[in-house]
């Protein structure tokens, strides 16, 4: 049987175990799969792009387990009540090529984002960086806020957005977490102003500005997360060129990432090198480092894999017959009626 979580069942698991600590578990998956590199199967994702938004599939494969991820990222969604971004994802054995775990995406993609987004900040950051601003309020904002709370040590945040309900709904569901002020800022440059740590995660779909290089202080990290399709961009050029920039997947990041305003052999280097040491973070207190985030396949292997442990510790999720269990070359037999009684109902956890 395919063990099947739904969001239901997934925010009912993130709220009983706390957003923070699911994050900081992620972050220990996430790190242990970048160490081990060479063993993935790895290729850029492939996508459908359209004047409203974009399709993608994100396959990643070791010598034991295959994952991909549908997911989409269509900017004018609020407007009309669906999310920007949504995504479903499985987890098979290479063995047989059996899915093991069909999942929601939608809310674990948020969570896996920031996770590796603060792993990333752990190795690049300042050592105690407490004060991050936050550009770009929406649904990713509050994952990104509690990853750099719980594995960094932010106690101070500055936030922006140009839609103001954007950060009320923020400042709302921060209110309750302990040791973290939250400050509303009037424009970016007022957030970004004396900041440690600047996180950008703005969802327009277009060759946007959000940092410019006044804004930018000496020894900041930028993590920047909202470019991460072609023509889809939040930093100056000239900011980058001023950096020490760290990607995901080289490849992959040439193509959807910040590092797609400059010319392609502009040194990059990859994060499974900085966390491995092969490579260094942070080389003194004054450099700018920026990690060019647009999300890869294997942080998306890493958050399946984990749900399909809890799943198998914790009884998370059902059991469903998404595929042939009985004979397996009587596929017909199944629509002749007397099969099908048995069959597993789909149901909803609250």
């Amino acid at each position: 049987m395919t063990r099947l979580i739904d969001l239901p069942t997934l925010a009912a698991f993130v709220h009983e175990r706390g957003a923070a600590r699911c994050m900081t578990e992620l972050a220990t998956e996430l790190r242990a799969d970048f160490l081990r590199w060479e063993s993935f199967d790895k290729s850029a994702r492939t996508a459908s792009h359209s004047p409203r938004g974009v399709i993608e599939l994100m396959p990643v494969a070791d010598d034991a387990l295959y994952s991909f991820k549908y997911v989409n990222g269509h900017p004018g969604n609020p407007a009309g009540g669906l999310p920007t971004v949504m995504a479903f994802g499985v987890l098979a054995e290479v063995r047989t090529g059996y899915p093991l775990l069909l999942s929601e995406l939608t809310l674990t993609t948020a969570l896996r984002t920031a996770a590796t987004s603060a792993l990333a900040a752990q190795a690049l950051a300042r050592p105690g960086s407490r004060r991050m601003a936050l550009i770009g309020n929406g649904a990713q904002a509050e994952f990104q806020a509690l990853a750099f709370h719980a594995l960094l040590g932010i106690r101070e945040l500055r936030v922006y957005d140009t839609d103001p309900a954007a950060t009320d709904k923020l400042v709302r569901n921060l209110a309750h977490v302990d040791d973290l002020t939250v400050e509303r800022a009037a424009s970016t440059a007022e957030a970004v102003r004396g900041a440690d740590i600047v996180t950008t995660v703005t969802a327009d779909k277009s060759r946007a500005t959000i940092l410019t290089p006044a804004m930018v202080e000496p020894g900041m990290h930028l993590n920047a997360v909202g470019g991460d399709c072609p023509g889809k961009t939040e930093l100056h050029p000239d900011v980058l060129r001023g950096a020490r920039v760290v990607v995901e997947y080289e490849p992959q990041s040439r193509v959807e990432g910040e590092i797609q305003q400059l010319p392609a052999d502009h040194p990059v280097t990859e994060l499974w090198r900085v966390l491995r040491g092969d490579a260094p973070g942070r080389t003194r207190a004054d450099e700018v480092t920026v990690f060019d985030s647009v999300g890869f396949a294997l942080e998306d292997y890493s958050a399946l894999r984990y749900l399909y442990q809890q799943a198998q510790a914790r009884g998370l999720g059902v059991d469903v017959e998404l595929v042939p269990t009985d004979d397996p070359k009587d596929l017909f037999g199944r629509t002749r009626g007397a099969s099908v009684q048995g069959r597993t109902r789909l149901r909803r956890v609250a």
